[in-house]
């Protein structure tokens, strides 16, 4: 019998949007990925895979106006939380419209409609909706959301966050996350250096190059994502994390395939480490 794969892909806001541009989709790049994950979808039957999407210049730019991450209450906090929900919204149906233009049986699980949060931790999330879309070959998409919080009221959730814990239920192999940088750089002014391994262990040495996103990212941006990753392996040990560019033609299907040596950074548990190839 043919062993499934489970593979957790996040397609960055800064990727598919234009971050300095509010409310700007990069529609040529979204169908251009999502052609790539089609092909390796067709190739690859006992693949299964959950997709997530940032907010990008959509949800971002309206978090940012009314602070909605940081919680509140009031007619003007929750006016504020709708606007994000409404943005975020606007950019996951073009997402999936391309998704479904290219073929991908994809169906959205908005988490503003199923998860409840304690101060930005995830206490509530009924999954079993998304395991039976897996176990069936649909492809479940998430993104980065607004969230009720029974601590602050509401707050926003990045997909990164939601893979943590989406990934304690699934146990991916891998976790794919391609944005717009090559990978995790080792000096912000030298972007052609990237870090090849982030290990819980060596984290220490790169600190310093993990500098703030220099467009408005609500959600922490690079050091966020890697702190992230970084605990999940650390709790699953045969999990790898790949970041890397989906600028590239090719990049995000030879990443999604395993075809070849892929670029860009790997995070994994120093001591849990197999591969940069999971076959």
């Amino acid at each position: 019998m043919t062993h499934t794969r489970l593979i957790f892909l996040k397609l960055g806001g800064s990727l598919i949007t234009d971050k300095t541009q509010p409310m700007t989709p990069r529609p040529d790049t979204l169908q251009r990925l999502a052609r790539e994950i089609s092909v390796v979808v067709g190739a690859q039957p006992n693949l299964r895979l959950l997709i997530g999407h940032g907010s990008g210049s959509f949800g971002h730019e309206v978090a940012d106006r009314y602070q909605t991450q940081l919680g509140g209450e009031g007619s003007e906090y929750w006016q504020g939380f709708y606007e994000v929900w409404s943005a975020a919204r606007a950019l996951n149906q073009i997402v999936m419209d391309a998704f479904t233009h290219a073929g991908l049986p994809v169906i959205a699980f908005p988490p503003s409609a199923g998860v409840i949060s304690q101060n930005r931790h995830i206490i509530q999330w009924d999954t079993r909706p998304i395991a039976l879309a897996l176990s069936h070959g649909l492809i479940p998409v998430v993104n980065g959301d607004v969230i009720f919080d029974i601590k602050l009221g509401g707050t926003i959730l990045s997909t990164e966050a939601l893979f943590l814990h989406l990934a304690r239920v699934f146990q991916p192999q891998r976790i794919l996350i391609a944005g717009l940088e090559a990978g995790v750089y080792r000096h912000p002014q030298q972007p052609q250096d990237i870090i090849p391994l982030i290990t819980p262990e060596n984290l220490h040495e790169f600190l310093p190059s993990l500098a703030p996103s220099s467009a408005v990212d609500v959600t922490g941006g690079m050091l966020a994502k890697v702190k992230s990753m970084l605990s999940l392996v650390a709790e699953l040990p045969g999990l790898e994390v790949h970041i890397f560019s989906g600028v590239q033609p090719g990049n995000l299907r030879k990443a999604l395939s395993g075809a070849g040596e892929p670029s860009g950074t790997l995070i994994a548990n120093q001591t849990g480490y197999k591969s940069q190839i999971a076959g």
